[in-house]
């Protein structure tokens, strides 16, 4: 039995330090500009694995939990790179599918003083099969699902499914270009979800904007039993319904950003596997994700069970009637 098991991506990042030769403001924001005919001479150069369902495995078998993966890469250099990192981290890697294709691959694009820009390719993170996963062995506590697209979105509808039947209980991180889709196209999933985890952004794109509360009394009513919504530097709050809950991000300086929601919504469903509070949920969420901001790479700076319960110490949660 694992305490979760993670459907999501898994990628090989090659992080690119461009200095500012690529970033430009314009009239509204800062952007990419790139000059072509020209060669580039880049700063610095770092490959990592990512994707979601890797990053939130990662963050949960440091954190003490029994851990699976499911996912699917290629057979080549790449598909070894995903697995070796799993296999050293205690997941469990026997529903991976490998086969025939591409492991996904992402570039990102990041300058001192902006926000990255990634350039993905999702290659086999695509082909999820149902019916190729080993439902048998498929026993666990909870499923964390991070976004997925085209046949691998619909095996984790399947899931959603088998979850419900077998009294899996299951977490949900979806990211803007699922909730850009709308309220519907992700629902089946929605009403069969226990705690839905997203950012502002992507809460404005499925419920549209309005206040906290609003926002979240809107979203509660799609099906989940908790909602967590997180926004930057701003306070992450969370409500199960009755309570709202508030807690303030310390100021850190931020050398990449990549991973940080993953590990967020990973220790915060640590948190409630560990104890069921949700401030104490709250508070290794926003630790852990902290950490991570400190450092290149999604998994690099992500903390041990130990480690967390160090730096919740002086965390305060706010708690009011909703």
């Amino acid at each position: 039995m694992f305490d979760v098991i993670t459907v999501g991506s898994a990628t090989v990042d090659t992080f690119i330090n461009t200095g500012n030769q690529l970033f430009k403001k314009s009239f509204f924001k800062t952007c990419v500009i790139v000059p072509f005919g020209t060669k580039i001479v880049i700063e610095n150069l770092k490959f990592d694995i990512g994707g979601g369902g890797t990053n939130t495995a990662v963050a949960f078998s440091r954190l003490g939990l029994k851990t699976a993966y499911i996912g699917s890469v290629g057979l080549g250099t790449n598909s070894k790179r995903v697995f070796d990192l799993l296999k050293k981290e205690n997941v469990d890697t026997s529903f991976i599918q490998a086969e025939e294709g591409r492991t996904g691959f992402s570039v990102i694009l990041d300058a001192s003083g902006h926000d990255r820009t990634i350039l993905t390719f999702k290659g086999n993170n695509d082909t999820l099969d149902y019916d190729k996963i080993n439902k048998k062995d498929l026993k666990s506590k909870w499923f964390y699902f991070s976004a997925m697209l085209n046949k691998s979105f619909e095996t984790q509808k399947k899931l959603a499914e088998f979850a419900k039947k077998n009294k899996i209980k299951i977490a949900y991180n979806p990211s803007s270009y699922l909730v850009k889709k709308g309220a519907k196209y992700i629902e089946y999933i929605l009403k069969r979800t226990n705690i839905l985890v997203l950012n502002k952004e992507e809460a404005g794109y499925l419920v549209g904007k309005n206040t906290i509360k609003h926002t979240i009394k809107k979203l509660l009513s799609l099906g989940p039993e908790l909602v967590v919504i997180t926004d930057g530097q701003n306070p992450v709050y969370a409500s199960e319904g009755k309570y709202l809950y508030s807690i303030k991000p310390n100021h850190v300086k931020v050398v990449d950003a990549t991973g940080a929601g993953d590990a967020f919504a990973s220790s915060f469903l640590a948190g409630i596997i560990k104890n069921g509070d949700i401030e104490f949920a709250m508070k290794m969420g926003l630790a852990n994700a902290q950490s991570k901001l400190a450092d290149y790479g999604a998994k690099s700076k992500l903390l041990t069970y130990k480690e967390i319960l160090e730096k919740i110490k002086n965390m305060k949660v706010i708690k009011q009637l909703r």
